[in-house]
C-alpha cells in the first residue's frame, strides 16, 4: 500500500513535535529492551566459563548444578556459582544481568522478611514484594506483557473494524443496516460480567484476554470507517476505478483505505493507552492475568493492601504513569500533525 504525499508530508509534521517524537523514540526503546529481557533482567548468567567450556543459559535449556560441580540436579543458581568461582579464583567465571532476577524467582535470605526495601548491596534496586520477588523483574516482565497485549488488541481491533466498517460503507443497503443492528446489541453487552464469568470457568490466560477485549472493543472503529468509506467512495477516483475494472475490495483495500489512513493512525496512541490500563484495572480486581504472571496491576493490588512497604504501589504508579504519559505524548503529536484544520492550505 502506497503512502499519498500528503500522508508522507504529515509524517515529516510529526517528527517536528519534539515532545511526541521523543516520547515515541522512549517508547520505541523500552520496547527494543523489553524484547531483550533475558539478557538483562534473568535469573539465568549471560555467559559461563567452565573448566574450559563455553555455556550460555539465558536462551538455552536448564542446566543442572551438577553440570558445575554444586552436586544437584535442579537447574543452576547462578549467582551462587558466581561467587563459588570468585572465591575460587582462577579462569572460571560467571557473567550474570544487570537485575540477576527473575519475576517469579523468590529470593528471601535467612533471617531476613519477604518484603524488603530497596537495595543496592543485594541488587534488589526496587525491593521486593510480599513474598520477596523482586519489583524490577516484575514491573519489566509486566511491561512486556502489556505490550504484547495491547499490540495484539490493536491489531484485531483494527482488522476486524477496519474491514467492516469499510464493507458497511461500501455496499450500505441491507448489509449496513443488519450490522449496524448487530453492533448495538453487541455493545449493550456487560464487559466486566462477561469477563468475571470467564475468569470464574475458564482460566484467563494472555490469548483468551486478548480475545475478550477485541470481541468488545472493535465496534467504535467500525463506525469511523463506515462514515470515511461511505464519503470516499462519491469521489471521481473511486469511479475511475471502477471503470477499468477494479473490485470493491481492491477499491477498498488499495484506494479507499490509504486515503482514510490518518484517521487510523491518530488513534492507534490511544488504543495502546486504553488496553494497557484495561489489563492493568483487570488484574488489580483478580480477574485479569492469574499468578504468578508479573502484571503492573497485581503489583498495584499488592501495594495498596501493604502501605508499610511504599516501594511497592510507588514502583508500578511510576511505571505506570511514566508509559502513560509517553503515550499521550505521541497521541498528542499525532493528532496534531494528522489534523487537516491545522495544516490544511487553499490554493
Amino acid at each position: 500500500m502506497r503512502l499519498s504525499p500528503e500522508t508522507i508530508r504529515r509524517f515529516r509534521r510529526f517528527r517536528q513535535l519534539r515532545r511526541g517524537w521523543w516520547s515515541f523514540l522512549a517508547l520505541a526503546a523500552l520496547s527494543v529492551l523489553a524484547l531483550l529481557g533475558e539478557l538483562l533482567v534473568s535469573q539465568r548468567a549471560l555467559v559461563v566459563r567452565h573448566g574450559g567450556h563455553w555455556y550460555f543459559p539465558s536462551y538455552g535449556a536448564q542446566i543442572s548444578g551438577r553440570t558445575f560441580g554444586l552436586g544437584y540436579d535442579y537447574e543452576t543458581n547462578y549467582r551462587e556459582l558466581q561467587q563459588k568461582f570468585r572465591s575460587a579464583g582462577g579462569a572460571d567465571f560467571v557473567l550474570m544481568p544487570p537485575v540477576p532476577f527473575g519475576p517469579n524467582e523468590i529470593d528471601v535470605p535467612a533471617g531476613a522478611t519477604p518484603t524488603r526495601a530497596p537495595s543496592l548491596a543485594e541488587r534488589h534496586y526496587l525491593g521486593t514484594d510480599t513474598i520477596g520477588r523482586d519489583i524490577l523483574a516484575r514491573l519489566f516482565y509486566g511491561f512486556r506483557i502489556s505490550l504484547v497485549v495491547s499490540l495484539s488488541f490493536l491489531a484485531g481491533t483494527y482488522l476486524l473494524g477496519i474491514a467492516l466498517g469499510c464493507a458497511m460503507g461500501w455496499f450500505g443497503g441491507w448489509f449496513d443496516l443488519l450490522m449496524q443492528r448487530v453492533i448495538e446489541a453487541w455493545s449493550n453487552l456487560p464487559f466486566i460480567l462477561i469477563v468475571m464469568i470467564i475468569s470464574a470457568v475458564l482460566r484467563p490466560t494472555v490469548p483468551v484476554l486478548v480475545t475478550v477485549f477485541i470481541a468488545f472493543s472493535w465496534m467504535g472503529m467500525t463506525y469511523y470507517m463506515r462514515s470515511g468509506a461511505f464519503r470516499e467512495k462519491a469521489r471521481e477516483y473511486v469511479a475511475a476505478a471502477e471503470v477499468i475494472g477494479a473490485g470493491p475490495w481492491r477499491i477498498i483495500f488499495r484506494h479507499i483505505l490509504p486515503n482514510l489512513l490518518s484517521t487510523v493512525i491518530t488513534f492507534v496512541p490511544f488504543t495502546i493507552a486504553g488496553a494497557i490500563e484495561l489489563l492493568t484495572a483487570l488484574d488489580f480486581l483478580g480477574f485479569g492475568i492469574p499468578p504468578p504472571t508479573p502484571s503492573w496491576g497485581e503489583l498495584l493490588r499488592q501495594g495498596t493492601q501493604n502501605l508499610n512497604a511504599p516501594w511497592i504501589v510507588c514502583s508500578a504508579f511510576g511505571a505506570l504513569v511514566l508509559v502513560l504519559l509517553l503515550v499521550s505524548f505521541v497521541g498528542e503529536a499525532v493528532r496534531e500533525a494528522f489534523d487537516p484544520k491545522k495544516f490544511t492550505y487553499y490554493q
